[in-house]
Parts: structure tokens; C-alpha cells; sequence
């Protein structure tokens, strides 16, 4: 299980955030767990000075281009780079230094997989240059698909065989436990254990980590073939329970780490 680092941008600044919480239509609704006063640059050479590779910047509404762009040149090609990707974008962006991009509204419309845009965004970064984010909610005992900033709900549950067709066209999958993101209140153990059970490539779940026991499930739940993040829990986002050092070590397999 690999630990993947993340960089969320909001207003050009490194935060974290509630995301069930984010709301076009109400900007203010938004639940902000911590603001950084370092620069997403910072954060990026961190995560650098670790050699921690498939980590991900993700833009969290306009205004974040630059931020963006001083963070991947902080770790040329170490760092993923989601929010607002298209065909006609995808690849100024991966010259400024991002290993991948992530998509996820681009290629869902009237709530479904538009395949035409997949191939295209396949065609012009290649498939092993693009991460599929298949961010989720729950709703009547199924997993949707949530699309613009995790408030809309598209039409597609997720399955083995939904994910088995996008593997197709991509190297990995992000997918945010949405409805926990931010929450620090403990992971989706369902989930996890569902991607480890349908994904046949490389995934990184995020959402409701808030110490070692969750890494821990996230590891038994995942059978190590799930990657992690963590946001609001670690100590470099203010949380209280979950160092960053303690971590990176774990997911790495540092003896004396686990949690009792």
C-alpha cells in the first residue's frame, strides 16, 4: 500500500475541505478544515524530499492555475493534476510537469460515460498518461459516480464490469469516498474492500482517514492492492491524531508503526 500525497487547491490556496460540503451555487456552505499558510510549492517539495511519486493537485473551482503550476514545478513529473482537464488542455498541462491527469467531468455528461471524449482524452495524452477519477456517494445501497466537485450524481454505479470497460483507457483510477471526505470520522471499509475486489489497475482511495487504525483498514480492507491518501488528519493540515512522518512510514512498512 502505497501512500499518495495530495495537494487540494481552493482559491489559489492549499486547503482542506469537507467535500460534501462544496457548492457552486453557495460558496459559503463550504466547510474549510484548515487553510495553509505555505505554498502549494512547499507541499510539493515535501512530498519530493520523500520520493513520494502518484500523488495528486487537484483545483477545486478557478483561480488555481498558478498555484498549480509552481507546485508541479516543485516535482516535475512527480505529482498528478486534476480539476477542469479537457482533451484541448490535458497536454499543456502534463508539459508543465504533471505525470499524469485526472479527468472526471469531462467525460461524463447528462450523467453518463461519454466514450467518444474518453477516447479522445486516450488519444491525445495516451493511456498511460491519464488517472480516471471515479469519485463516489452512496445512495440506495449503491456507489454513483458524482461529478463537478462531487455534487452531482451521474446515472453509473460502480461495478466490476464499469471498471473493468475504463481500465481500458486509463492507468489508474482516484476515487473520493465523498460522503466521508474531510470528515476525519473514519474510512468506507466497503468500499475499500470493493475496489480491491473490481479494479484491475493501480487505485488510490481518499476519504475519512484520522489515524493508523484507518491505514491499517485501509490495508486489511484493500489486501495492499488499494493505495491511500490522507488530507485533514495529517499534522501538516492541522489535524491532531495523524503525523505525516507517521504515515509515510507506515505505508512504507516502518516496523513499530502499527497501531495496537
Amino acid at each position: 500500500m502505497k501512500f499518495r500525497p495530495c495537494i487540494d487547491l481552493h482559491g489559489g490556496v492549499v486547503k482542506q475541505l469537507v467535500g460534501s460540503t462544496l457548492n457552486d451555487a453557495d460558496p459559503e456552505a463550504v466547510q474549510t478544515n484548515f487553510i495553509a499558510e505555505k505554498s502549494a510549492a512547499w507541499f510539493a517539495e515535501l512530498y519530493r524530499a520523500d520520493n513520494l511519486t502518484g500523488g495528486h493537485v487537484i483545483m477545486l473551482g478557478p483561480g488555481n492555475n498558478l498555484a498549480a503550476e509552481e507546485a508541479l514545478a516543485a516535482w516535475p513529473n512527480g505529482m498528478q493534476l486534476g480539476g477542469g482537464i479537457t482533451a484541448d488542455n490535458a497536454g499543456a498541462w502534463l508539459d508543465k510537469g504533471a505525470s499524469h491527469v485526472i479527468v472526471t467531468s469531462y467525460v461524463f455528461q447528462d450523467g453518463k460515460i461519454k466514450m467518444d471524449r474518453l477516447k479522445k482524452l486516450t488519444d491525445t495524452v495516451g493511456r498511460q498518461r491519464l488517472v480516471l477519477d471515479l469519485s463516489c456517494r452512496k445512495k440506495n445501497n449503491a456507489y454513483y459516480i458524482v461529478t463537478d466537485r462531487w455534487q452531482k450524481f451521474t446515472e453509473v454505479i460502480l461495478a466490476g464490469d464499469v471498471l473493468a470497460e475504463l481500465a481500458g483507457f486509463c492507468d489508474e483510477f482516484l476515487i473520493h469516498a465523498a460522503d466521508v471526505e474531510g470528515k476525519c470520522a473514519g474510512i468506507d471499509r466497503q468500499l475499500v474492500e470493493k475496489l480491491a475486489e473490481w479494479s484491475p489497475v493501480p487505485t488510490t482511495y481518499a476519504g475519512g482517514v484520522r489515524d493508523l487504525s484507518d491505514l491499517q483498514l485501509v490495508k486489511e480492507a484493500g489486501k495492499e492492492r488499494i493505495d491511500v491518501t490522507v488530507g485533514s488528519a495529517l499534522d501538516i493540515f492541522g489535524g491532531k491524531k495523524l503525523t505525516y512522518r507517521e504515515a509515510v512510514t507506515y505505508c512504507r512498512g516502518g516496523e513499530g508503526n502499527a497501531p495496537p
